[in-house]
């Protein structure tokens, strides 16, 4: 095979570790015959429309690895849907810069555009391989154990809910904790890893995957202020009820990407809502709430050590597969490998496994009182996560 250049980018919402996985896949690149140039397309899809790069041949290793360690998406990123036109655009573009590999770093939208590029490409008679490298802090991509990204805001999460838990000890009453997650729970169930003593919070956990209504969450909070004397309650931005829409979409502007993606982080609007419910018709006066919003993502120095080396070896296996050509259209799926040690594998598989759809938190993870989980997810998570922050009471 002749030596070809090779492109890559990083599309929707940024990671802790999504540099990481850049950072492996060009470094992997670095040592191929078989790839010339390694640009790195500013701002995804748009980047790539625009003619706009970085030789990503010129930074240093050193440079590298400080780009690796730091979060949020160094190329920049976009969450455009690429269609047939931009396709063609950018078959076009990719001649000029004699392109042979195209990779793509994000969660399942991002993996559904590197599918659309991969199909039209075929169809247009382009010789190119197409890889989707996974990541999403949500933890929902259908054909990986969990992607890189979820480890690092997970132990956001659980050390953000230890110190606010530590802050509603000294002063009562009932917080409540918006975590991300529009159709998937993981990140907001990683919040029980905060909890070491028994009366620790977060005392109540909502999820997506259960109907949440007005009347099970007022005596639901009334019977732990019972219990606890104060209540710590982390939901998930996708909490929805008995009609399957999220609660939040209804209360926030209705704003909408290229993939048909509500807007829900950008606001506290469900957050306020639930203290305003909880003031008017639980009787506690004293209810706050924060949005954790954005600063799940890009959060320094608080990246998992094991979310860290998958990221960096997802974006290498990418590499790998991609050259040996066995597939033409793939991603990396993570799997977890059977036993009682932690240990995953590294698998190429088609793109359309990760592409557009979900996956939901499993049923086996979800208490049975619907404001839990169980401890086979803390089994599945903490390594995953790793150690939070110790914090000691009287």
């Amino acid at each position: 095979m002749k030596k070809m250049n090779m492109v890559i980018a990083q599309s929707g919402g940024p990671s802790m570790v999504i540099n990481q996985s850049l950072v492996g896949a060009v470094l992997e690149a670095r040592k191929s015959e078989k790839i010339g140039k390694i640009l790195g397309a500013r701002h995804g899809i748009v980047g790539i429309l625009s003619n706009d790069y970085i030789d990503l041949k010129k930074p240093s290793v050193k440079k590298l690895e400080a780009i690796a360690e730091t979060p949020s998406s160094a190329l920049g990123s976009c969450r455009k849907k690429p269609d047939a036109s931009d396709c063609r655009a950018i078959f076009e573009e990719f001649r000029k810069l004699k392109v042979g590999y195209f990779f793509y770093i994000g969660g399942n939208d991002s993996a559904d555009a590197a599918r659309i590029v991969a199909e039209e490409a075929e169809k247009e008679g382009y010789p190119l391989i197409v890889y989707h490298i996974p990541k999403t802090i949500d933890n929902d991509l259908r054909s990986c154990d969990h992607t890189p990204g979820f480890g690092s805001a997970a132990r956001f999460v659980a050390s953000a809910i230890r110190g606010d838990d530590l802050d509603n000890r000294a002063l009562g009453g009932v917080k409540i904790d918006v975590i991300m997650g529009r159709d998937a729970g993981f990140l907001t169930a990683a919040s029980a890893l905060a909890r070491i003593r028994e009366d620790d919070g977060p005392h109540l956990i909502y999820l997506p995957e259960v109907v949440f209504t007005e009347e099970k969450f007022i005596k639901d909070v009334k019977a732990a202020v019972k219990k606890y004397g104060r209540c710590v309650c982390a939901v998930s931005e996708g909490v929805r009820g008995k009609d399957g829409i999220p609660i939040g979409a209804k209360l926030g502007s209705g704003e909408t990407d290229s993939h048909g993606n509500v807007q829900m982080s950008g606001t506290g609007a469900l957050g306020d809502a639930l203290a305003t419910l909880l003031k008017a018709k639980a009787g506690i006066k004293r209810v706050r709430a924060d949005t954790f919003g954005y600063l799940q993502r890009s959060f320094p120095g608080i990246a998992s050590k094991v979310d860290q080396a998958e990221g960096r070896a997802a974006g290498a296996a990418a590499v790998k597969a991609a050259l040996k050509g066995e597939l033409t259209k793939g991603t990396i799926a993570i799997v977890r490998e059977e036993g009682r040690k932690y240990k995953i594998a590294y698998a190429p598989v088609p793109v359309q496994n990760a592409a557009k759809y979900t996956r939901s938190v499993p049923k086996e993870y979800i208490a049975k009182n619907g404001h839990d989980v169980t401890e086979a997810f803390l089994e599945y998570v903490r390594p995953i996560v790793g150690d939070i922050p110790h914090c000691e009471i009287f």
